[in-house]
């Protein structure tokens, strides 16, 4: 039976190592980094966020050479397992200034800024719809019943209008059909003459 060890959790970033390895990843360029991902406030503990793992990360070999991302783990130290990040040991290129980060810093904050919606005012009423909504809002549950049973007769009196049938036929959709023909006598003779043609026609057989 065999016995394996439980994961071991990660350590601590340390901002400095001895390792002289290098990552076979192309260097990171901080000039194509967006300015809010590096903080280079204290340049001998310069920080950045790792492209693979998105946390922040030091920066060893600030006063040698080669200057690159610690060997750090994908999770937080301590807690999660220790997985080693494919950003560790991976070369930063310093192709810009401080001075130059700050501007560029300063700039991405001006143009975030400038592109916050900008709060959007209320319409300010006309004196007329001023006017009504102020006395909506004054009137009382009394007031407004009192309007209401003013207009209560003149509401019936319309209902009562409407239900009133008037006089003679029944109103319907479209005009009366008439039930029987107008001329008797024409209508009978018709009769005759289609019943003589239908007897002269011969009914056709089947095959």
């Amino acid at each position: 039976m065999t016995i394996t060890s439980a994961m071991p959790k990660a350590k601590e970033r340390k901002t400095r190592t001895r390792t002289k390895r290098v990552s076979s990843l192309p260097a990171i360029k901080l000039s194509q980094l967006p300015p809010s991902h590096i903080d280079l406030r204290q340049p001998l503990k310069a920080v950045l966020i790792c492209e693979y793992c998105k946390t922040w990360c030091p920066i060893t070999g600030m006063q040698s050479k080669v200057q690159k991302l610690v060997p750090h783990h994908t999770g937080e130290a301590g807690v999660a397992d220790a997985v080693r990040c494919r950003g560790s040991n991976r070369r930063v290129q310093f192709d810009m200034t401080i001075p130059e980060w700050r501007q560029a810093l300063t700039d991405a904050v001006k143009e975030a800024s400038s592109r916050r919606a900008t709060e959007v005012l209320p319409k300010a009423f006309s004196p007329q719809t001023d006017r009504t909504l102020r006395a909506r809002a004054e009137r009382t549950l009394a007031g407004r019943m009192a309007d209401w049973n003013a207009v209560l007769p003149l509401a019936a009196d319309t209902d009562k209008s409407r239900r009133t049938v008037p006089a003679g036929d029944a109103p319907a959709e479209s005009r009366a059909v008439p039930l029987a023909p107008r001329n008797v006598k024409a209508h009978e003779q018709r009769q005759a003459q289609l019943a003589g043609h239908y007897a002269q026609m011969t009914p056709r057989t089947g095959a």
